[in-house]
């Protein structure tokens, strides 16, 4: 069974998602909570494996709770909930640790999807919505007036100082990654097998110094080994 933590001030919300989730053999509603104070205790508690947590809410916000769940349970995974454009703390709840953001407009079949993919420990990568929060907090522009360096085949090259100790594989695949591509997706793509995209990606999160898919992809874009698509 995938435990599940639901974290929103709004009760409505809340019973909306239990009961779209508990609707699934495979997964349980082991708590709820009101605020990020009672989202730390409860995690601290009852250890679930996915916790869908929202941004606003009174008292201590779903950024703070974030922050103080990852750093006291490193290996929990936290999916925040969010209408996006009104939500600012976004990228700094990937920042400090979070697995993805979903959408409160996401309809039921997504919601459970996304429980099932970071239960597996995956991250939740929605390319659409990754690229806007990197366009609006990285203050990367894309549509800037300086034309990115391209090589021969007209493809973005990334900076040599951004690409650090990465392997020009490794790059390939942490910059499909940013397209929110699976493993087996790249794996097409590259033509190798999942396993061996499997290995690179471990060795891209150790090299980057970060904890899942999302941390890396957005160091991608900060370094600018990745840039927004214009």
């Amino acid at each position: 069974m995938i435990r599940v933590a639901l974290i929103d001030d709004q009760a409505m919300v809340r019973v909306g998602l239990r009961m779209i989730l508990e609707a699934e053999d495979d997964i349980e509603i082991v708590g709820e909570a009101a605020d990020g104070a009672d989202a730390v205790a409860l995690v601290g508690a009852h250890s679930p494996d996915v916790v869908l947590m929202d941004i606003r809410m009174p008292g201590l916000d779903g950024l703070a709770a974030t922050e103080q769940v990852i750093a006291a349970h490193p290996g929990a995974r936290v999916v925040i909930l969010t209408t996006f454009d009104v939500d600012e703390y976004v990228y700094e709840a990937l920042r400090v640790g979070a697995s993805g953001f979903l959408l409160k407009s996401a309809d039921g079949d997504t919601l459970v999807n996304a429980v099932r993919v970071i239960a597996a420990g995956e991250a939740l990568l929605a390319p659409e919505v990754t690229r806007r929060v990197i366009e609006r907090f990285s203050g990367r522009d894309a549509d800037a007036e300086d034309a990115p360096a391209t090589g021969p085949d007209g493809e973005y090259v990334p900076p040599p100082e951004a690409i650090g100790d990465l392997s020009d594989r490794e790059v390939e695949v942490l910059q499909l990654m940013a397209r929110g591509m699976s493993n087996q997706e790249i794996a097409a793509e590259l033509w190798v097998s999942a396993t061996t995209v499997k290995t690179h990606v471990s060795h891209i999160l150790t090299k980057l110094g970060v904890r899942d898919r999302v941390q890396a992809v957005v160091e991608a874009y900060e370094s600018g080994i990745v840039i927004p698509r214009g």
